[in-house]
């Protein structure tokens, strides 16, 4: 969707929150930048007359204390090999971290159909499905996807395999990789 703070602040004002201020949690060892992203985010907010609070948590403890706590945090979440898993952990209606609390029972149901379907082309669809839902309907705001950049010197093998999904090699680096010479 478009940046549109016009239409967020007419939105706001039919709905009669205008004026809105909300808090955001978050803390520089979520990822690089975390801290820069929600101080940019309030920045955006306020063109639609939003208040955003950007609150810098302690980095010890923050996801036993402010994930999953506090109503407004940012997370960082590494790739899972499948919707299915994603949707299952983070945005089925009971799943525990359900971060947004969100509950949309068409999405429920096709989550369900979603995990029985054997025909690639049918469960494609349903996810994208889903997705859709989740970005319309959905509590949690996703700003960006992380892309990993892996560089290498001529005397450090690997198995070939390369991950994207994680850190270090999705935190198979010391498995797949070695010096040689």
């Amino acid at each position: 969707m478009a940046y549109d703070p016009d239409k967020a602040k007419a939105l706001l004002k039919e709905a009669g929150a205008e004026g809105l201020e909300v808090s955001v949690s978050t803390a520089d060892s979520l990822f690089s930048g975390a801290v820069d992203m929600c101080v940019l985010y309030a920045e955006q907010a306020k063109a639609a007359g939003i208040k955003v609070n950007a609150i810098r948590e302690p980095n010890d403890g923050y996801y036993s204390d402010v994930w999953l706590k506090k109503p407004f945090c940012a997370v960082a979440w590494g790739a899972r090999p499948t919707p299915d898993v994603m949707y299952s952990l983070a945005y089925k209606d009971d799943a525990a971290w359900n971060e947004s609390r969100w509950i949309n029972e068409r999405f429920n149901v096709l989550l369900r159909q979603g995990k029985g379907e054997l025909d690639d082309g049918k469960r494609s669809e349903i996810y994208r499905e889903m997705a859709e839902i989740a970005r319309d309907d959905g509590g949690t705001i996703i700003p960006f996807f992380r892309n990993f950049v892996y560089g290498r010197r001529s005397n450090v093998q690997t198995t070939g395999e390369l991950a994207a999904s994680w850190e270090m090699d999705g935190c198979r680096a010391a498995s797949r990789w070695w010096f040689d010479g």
